[in-house]
């Protein structure tokens, strides 16, 4: 979707992940697999699953003392990838090092409005044009501080909505949550990045002409569920709890040239007044399209999307951080790590961290059930 800068050949990258009974375990194998680090290394990207949600703060205090790595960011998820791993229900730590130009990344965090970044003096004199986005899925206008963020300061996002069992926390230097934070990359820092959707459309898209907060009442001027039911098929319509989980809502996104969309769940169908209740505000005149979640279609388009941002970085990738939703994963492709094995089949075996969300950042705006890549070449 994006490319930026130039090539630097000083830049080097190296991750490393490890597991164990609790965190110090999960942190030293982790520190072990790394070994010796890129001469230099001034940036570390830190995940680890759910399950030390609340250990996080020693984790980072560690790996800063025995890495000598001032600069960290990062958070927690379900489940964490590592090269070609999937990381889920145990202790589990994914780290990704890298040596890049001094003054060449910000960190900012905690942020809950955009004048924190806007302001910041860094973000003037540099420009940056990408940067590695965390937030928190717990702030209701998280979704309006990732557009202002990428607007105000021309930024292109990538990351992904915290998920846990336990706590939401965020590093950003520190542990922080409540709202965005990350690092942004100065321009000379060379990045590709795409994103893949995880649902397919089901039938052709529809004008909303009749709409209340979050309830489509009518499409094209028939009864939304009508139309629902004339896409998906009156035996699927018989038992509603088929289609939770399965069958969402997708919005198009106004002047995409690429047929891009929001994906969005189904809350409630109300057989009485044929709406279609999502949530997502929705207005007269959005344009959408009802799909399903489908494997065979999310590994095409997964596959696709990898080798187009490889080309696009030039075939030789440094590093790739990734960020996909926890209802893709061992849920949409299967066990054994499939998704991350599909990308490692495209990439190589190449540094890759991320972690699975509840929700992907991409650009200026939050997704659902897609994956979303970025790598430095």
């Amino acid at each position: 979707m994006a490319d930026h800068g130039p090539a630097d050949h000083g830049i080097a990258f190296k991750a490393a992940h490890g597991t164990g009974d609790d965190w110090g375990a999960a942190a030293k194998a982790c520190l072990d697999g790394l070994g010796a680090l890129p001469p230099g290394a001034n940036l570390g990207l830190l995940y680890a699953t759910d399950a030390l949600a609340d250990d996080l703060a020693s984790i980072l205090t560690f790996l800063r003392e025995t890495t000598h790595i001032a600069t960290w960011t990062g958070s927690v998820g379900v489940g964490i990838a590592s090269g070609d791993r999937e990381f889920y229900d145990q202790p589990a730590v994914a780290v990704l090092v890298a040596t890049l130009p001094e003054d060449s990344f910000r960190l900012f965090g905690g942020v809950d409005d955009n004048e924190a970044v806007a302001k910041d003096t860094w973000q003037s004199d540099r420009q940056p044009v990408f940067a590695i986005a965390h937030g928190d899925p717990r702030n209701q206008h998280i979704g309006r501080i990732v557009a202002d963020i990428a607007g105000d300061t021309g930024t292109y996002l990538v990351g992904g909505l915290t998920s846990s069992r336990q706590g939401f926390p965020q590093i950003a230097g520190r542990v922080t949550d409540g709202g965005l934070s990350g690092i942004s990359f100065a321009p000379e820092l060379p990045v590709a990045t795409g994103l893949s959707q995880g649902c397919s459309p089901i039938g052709a898209a529809h004008v909303i002409s009749e709409a209340i907060d979050g309830t489509i009442l009518a499409l094209d001027g028939s009864p939304a569920l009508d139309v629902l039911q004339d896409e998906i098929g009156a035996e699927l319509m018989r038992d509603p709890r088929q289609i939770d989980g399965d069958i969402h809502v997708a919005f198009l996104v106004a002047g995409s040239d690429t047929g891009d969309y929001l994906v969005r769940n189904i809350l409630a169908l109300d057989a009485d007044n044929g709406s279609v209740t999502v949530n997502e505000p929705v207005a007269d005149g959005q344009r959408i399209l009802f799909c399903r979640r489908d494997e065979e279609a999310a590994r095409e388009d997964l596959q696709r999307m990898v080798g187009a941002v490889k080309r696009r970085a030039g075939g030789s990738p440094k590093a790739a951080v990734y960020f996909s939703c926890v209802a893709r994963g061992r849920h949409l492709f299967g066990p054994d790590s499939q998704e991350l094995g599909l990308i490692r089949g495209e990439l190589g075996d190449i540094p890759l961290v991320g972690f699975f969300g509840n929700g992907e950042i991409c650009n200026d705006r939050l997704y659902g059930y897609t994956g979303v890549l970025a790598l430095f070449h």
